[in-house]
């Protein structure tokens, strides 16, 4: 369905808010413990199965 809205003025253009930009959500030393983390859960998913298995074989080998 069609509306013919060609005698209506157009919209106001919305202005974006004007203020302070927010600061950064997390800080340097957090970002760093963080990158830490995410490397150390990488290193454990190749580690974890190896010494699971060598467990297993110890155990019921």
């Amino acid at each position: 369905m069609f509306v013919d809205f060609r005698g209506d003025p157009p919209p106001a253009s919305w202005p974006p808010p004007r203020g302070p930009l927010p600061g950064p959500r997390i800080t340097r030393p957090r970002e760093r413990r963080l990158m830490a983390l995410v490397a150390l859960n990488l290193i454990l998913l190749l580690v974890a199965p190896i010494g699971g298995a060598t467990l297993i074989v110890l155990l019921f080998g």
